[in-house]
């Protein structure tokens, strides 16, 4: 594994970065305000090519690599977490399923669309009697009738259902089987008997669009199918394995913009007659928090070179997610401290990065999830 980027690396990293500075971070504070989706910041992002930036060409996007992508998503969390959060589930939860188990029509009608940034991709998963257990608390039905699926059930905490073009939605399509009962199938906006529902309200990211859906009587063509029939389940985690990479990089992007403001403010601010820079208390969080980032760092780049050489890569996804995610909390906790009284109030970002970065240590897998995921990998191994 080679630590330093390509060039091509480099350079998306700093187009994406010159993007981000110049188009997201002077509104970032006003989209949080506000509750605002900012759908022309989407629309730049998609004549500048990111919203397909993983995508293969055949198939309208990039052609780039896991850790470009992982870079993007960086950048742009950097200066929004909510439009980097957006970003990151277009590309991971949205366009991904479709990549990897869409047939070829359904990529060209599904998957081109999103990779051209005509419209974001979503992924439903989770329902109201369950969270972490997903295998066991999915209820929403999927009934083949004729040459169409017909949907009844519920999603909730759905990223950009409200707004998406496709959703790609977990069903039960065989109660007997149990997880193996389950399939993913591709639902259209606009697909009749599908009500969007209340955009929820969070503590963060308030620039993300996080939604109720109901299916009632909705009815899909039976081509909508992803996969074959009772693959849902293990679709669902091989989707959030790849996923957990994305997260994991916007928890950097946060945690690196609360230092970056934790250094400046400790130079400029003053206290007994010196910088804060100067104390050492300072010094030692600047220091913990540099070092924990970095490593969270390296821990992405390394689960991004799996995926990318086609090795095994959940148990470091999982670690990269977990640690970059909790490195990020530590971080922007930090920040507030450092910035003292300052950092309690909206006129400096720090409080938002902190509201902001919660959310990454519970979606697409929870700490104590992870720390199962990751003990019961190694316990297998070692039996």
């Amino acid at each position: 594994m080679d630590l330093e980027l390509t060039e091509e690396q480099r350079a998306i990293r700093e187009m994406v970065r010159d993007f981000a500075e110049k188009e997201i971070a002077p509104r970032a504070a006003e989209i949080d305000r506000r509750d605002e989706f900012p759908a022309d910041v989407f629309a730049k992002m998609a004549a500048q090519g990111l919203l397909g930036l993983p995508i293969p060409e055949q198939y309208g996007g990039g052609g780039a690599d896991t850790l470009s992508q992982a870079l993007a998503v960086e950048e742009i969390s950097r200066v929004s977490g909510s439009v980097g959060l957006t970003y990151a589930a277009h590309l991971s939860l949205g366009c991904m399923p479709i990549y990897n188990f869409g047939t070829e029509e359904q990529k060209q009608k599904w998957l081109v669309p999103l990779a051209k940034g005509e419209g974001l991709g979503s992924l439903a998963l989770t329902e109201s009697k369950g969270g972490s257990d997903l295998a066991g608390s999915v209820a929403t039905t999927a009934t083949l009738k004729g040459d169409e699926w017909i949907i009844n059930g519920s999603k909730m905490y759905v990223t950009s259902g409200a707004v998406a073009r496709s959703i790609c939605a977990l069903c039960i399509t065989d109660k007997s089987k149990g997880h193996r009962g389950l399939s993913m199938i591709l639902i259209p906006r606009g697909a009749p008997g599908l009500v969007i529902g209340k955009v929820e309200e969070k503590m963060g990211l308030h620039g993300s669009l996080t939604t109720q859906l109901f299916f009632e009587d909705c009815r899909v063509p039976k081509e909508n199918l992803l996969g074959k029939e009772g693959e849902g389940f293990k679709q669902a985690m091989i989707t959030l394995d790849g996923g957990r990479i994305g997260i994991g990089a916007m928890a950097l992007g946060l945690g690196r913009a609360a230092l970056e403001a934790s250094i400046q403010y400790a130079q400029a601010r003053t206290a007994f007659g010196q910088p804060l820079a100067n104390f050492q208390a300072i010094q030692w969080m600047i220091a913990d928090a540099t070092m924990e980032l970095q490593a969270a760092r390296l821990l992405i780049a390394q689960a991004a070179w799996l995926k990318d050489t086609h090795q095994k890569f959940s148990l470091q996804a999982a670690m990269a997610k977990l640690y970059a995610s909790e490195a990020a909390d530590r971080a922007c906790w930090k920040a507030i401290q450092i910035h003292g009284g300052a950092g309690y109030l909206r006129d400096f970002p720090v409080e938002r990065f902190y509201r902001d970065n919660r959310l990454t240590t519970i979606g697409e897998g929870t700490s104590e999830i992870l720390r199962l995921v990751i003990a019961r990998t190694i316990l297998k191994a070692s039996a």
